[in-house]
């Protein structure tokens, strides 16, 4: 079997799930999708339904009912993978913004002794397309913010994009990550770090939809704002065993 499996959450992604399926299978380097679909109206899991017949044993899809959040969407993602015991489990959109063709190079970082792998849009310089420049402000000043909390020098925190050894996954007590939006993606970099794991940063060039509806909000960025201070406080009086 092969050990890499690509989780894409969705929600109404009709106009790109068939399209970045294919491509995922398109490439070299075997991996398996798990498709995490909460409830679209649109028919996203019709369609991942039907693809299933033409990829058995490689595509996989779980139904949850109702919007449940991108950070609970993950952790579904996570604990159906690693009770099947894959080694390498990556997190990405459905949207295209991240570039399948990357996701060979985000493996090859945790071969190279990574424990996980950040498909980074800030590590060299800026390397987003499409975007407005409110958004591109917002999210790399984020990173900036997260830094100065933490004192940790990641240069993408909120990246989406990444590819996580199973023993990471297995020593983070998942049941204790509480974010949903950008702060999920903080919390899992974080506690990553804390538990003593390596993380390296992969550029990356990230590429705004074409097609479908963002999912950002402003809630989702006052979670990240507020949730990191939270998130700082929180680990002065917890535990990380070493993994």
């Amino acid at each position: 079997m092969p050990d890499s499996i690509v989780i894409i959450p969705t929600y109404n992604e009709i106009e790109n799930i068939e399209r970045i399926i294919r491509k995922v299978f398109s490439l070299r380097h075997e991996f398996h999708v798990l498709v995490i679909d909460d409830g679209s109206p649109d028919g996203t899991p019709i369609i991942v339904k039907e693809l299933q017949q033409e990829f058995p044993e490689k595509l996989f899809l779980e139904e949850r009912a109702g919007k449940q959040g991108l950070g609970t969407a993950y952790i579904h993602g996570f604990r159906w993978a690693i009770e099947r015991q894959y080694d390498y489990i990556f997190e990405m959109d459905a949207d295209f913004s991240h570039n399948p063709d990357d996701l060979r190079k985000l493996r090859d970082a945790c071969e190279e002794g990574a424990d996980a792998a950040i498909g980074s849009r800030y590590i060299k310089g800026v390397n987003v397309v499409n975007w407005p420049m409110s958004r591109v402000l917002m999210s790399y000043f984020a990173s900036v913010y997260v830094r100065f909390i933490t004192g940790i020098d990641i240069r993408d925190w909120t990246a989406g994009f990444m590819c996580y050894k199973r023993k990471v996954l297995e020593t983070i007590e998942l049941d204790k990550v509480k974010f949903v939006g950008y702060a999920f993606q903080i919390e899992m970099k974080y506690t990553t770090i804390k538990h003593g794991f390596k993380i390296t940063e992969v550029p990356i060039i990230f590429t705004d939809r074409t097609e479908g509806t963002s999912k950002m909000s402003t809630s989702i960025f006052r979670e990240a704002v507020f949730g990191v201070i939270q998130m700082r406080i929180n680990a002065m009086f917890r535990k990380y065993p070493e993994g």
